[in-house]
């Protein structure tokens, strides 16, 4: 006895035969127009205002690598050899290559973003970026980021790198924490590693050095700095301390700038000069800060 055809099954198979023919003889058809486009622009993409990759720069690139790449046929530009080639910039992040049928290249790059300078202990000079990557210095753009010197034995090879010891990790967190509030950002410009291996801070305004000490506790630090900067510096002036110690957890010890007698500010403070009132102002606000 003969089965019945079923016919839904038969139908389902002969669409997916059609389907993938179409597809077949779709992929043909893109294969030979490609083969047939001639490159006619070059579009490059590069986000941010301020840039240490130009559109001129990127050109020399592709030029290097291709050679005259405008009326040359697609199916002869190596799309990979030209990312590979733009990445090898020390500047660039990341870069996305592709062409279209209309006979468009398309490159879009990432740039890599500076957030710290450093100038180590043997003259070196070099950026690190906001991922920890060194870089080297650029002659078309100083970016405007912290500067760091000092004790700092971190060396640069002049490539890109990661960073290699505690002191410039230290660094560079403090530097990110510094770039992502708009007030340290405004008020801090230069990082400094001294003799004791630990971070002060140079501040744009107030004749005065902050120790931060290891880059550690960062919020619970800047947060004492803040009430110190808004409760005790207005009483005071700006210029009357030399240093500003934040690197405990809950105190503040400062240095005075003439009598270099020394203030510390605790859950029971001592402050040189100050009234009870201020005392008791400045104690409360810490205590409430750092708990």
């Amino acid at each position: 006895m003969l089965k019945r055809i079923n016919w839904k099954a038969v139908f389902i198979a002969f669409t997916w035969v059609l389907s993938l023919a179409g597809v077949v003889v779709l992929m043909s058809f893109i294969e030979v127009k490609k083969n047939e486009a001639v490159c006619k622009d070059i579009k490059v993409i590069i986000p941010g205002i301020e840039s240490f990759i130009d559109r001129q720069e990127v050109d020399l690139i592709i030029e290097r690598v291709t050679g005259k790449i405008i009326g040359k046929p697609l199916n002869e530009i190596d799309i990979h050899k030209i990312e590979e080639a733009l990445i090898a910039n020390p500047y660039i992040q990341t870069a996305k290559v592709y062409a279209e049928m209309d006979g468009v290249i398309n490159v879009a790059i990432d740039q890599r973003e500076p957030v710290l300078r450093i100038i180590n202990i043997a003259g070196q000079d070099f950026y690190v970026d906001k991922e920890g990557f060194k870089l080297p210095l650029s002659s078309s753009f100083t970016p405007n980021v912290v500067v760091a010197n000092g004790f700092i034995v971190e060396h640069f090879s002049g490539k890109v790198d990661t960073l290699k010891t505690d002191i410039a990790k230290g660094l560079y967190n403090a530097s990110l924490f510094i770039r992502k509030d708009t007030l340290w950002n405004d008020q801090i410009e230069q990082l400094y590693v001294n003799e004791k291996r630990e971070i002060e801070m140079i501040p744009r305004v107030g004749d005065h050095r902050i120790v931060l000490g290891e880059a550690d506790s960062l919020e619970t630090k800047f947060r004492n700095l803040l009430v110190f900067y808004k409760r005790a510096l207005p009483n005071v002036g700006w210029d009357a301390y030399k240093t500003i110690n934040i690197k405990y957890a809950n105190q503040i010890v400062c240095v005075k700038r003439i009598t270099d007698s020394t203030a510390v500010i605790t859950k029971s403070p001592v402050v040189a000069n100050a009234t009870t009132d201020t005392i008791k102002t400045i104690q409360d606000t810490l205590i409430t800060a750092t708990h």
